[in-house]
């Protein structure tokens, strides 16, 4: 039951930072589509966690944060929006880069998770 209800607080914190960053069409109205690429990486034998395409059309959130895939890591993530702003306000198409997470998972590492991401962005053709 007590995990039913956290799932719940969770959903609804969600769905309010949701809301809360409003729509792609409505913050960046020039972008038509927005494709990130993201290779997750561990410390460990096996470095790469995880390998995923996101998809971000002007009817989805604007919201860019995604959640650090390490399993016991707190208040973690990786924050791509101001990297999709910059992109947006100097009208850049494509960018690489690096991220790492700064979560807390473990007393002794900071390191534990980091991204390697590429995002394509396409522009409204101006009228």
């Amino acid at each position: 039951m007590i995990s039913r209800n956290n799932y719940a607080r969770k959903m609804e914190l969600k769905k309010q930072i949701n809301l809360t960053a409003g729509l792609v069409s409505e913050r960046f109205p020039e972008v038509s589509g927005i494709v990130i690429q993201m290779t997750y990486y561990q410390r460990g034998i096996i470095p790469v966690l995880m390998v995923r395409t996101v998809n971000v059309f002007p009817a989805s959130y604007a919201y860019f944060k995604m959640d650090c895939m390490i399993k016991g890591c707190e208040g973690g993530g990786f924050d791509l929006t101001p990297v999709i702003a910059h992109m947006v306000k100097t009208h850049k198409k494509v960018k690489k880069g690096e991220l790492v997470c700064s979560g807390n998972y473990d007393v002794l590492s900071n390191d534990h998770a980091s991204i390697e991401y590429a995002i394509m962005m396409q522009f409204n053709r101006a009228t």
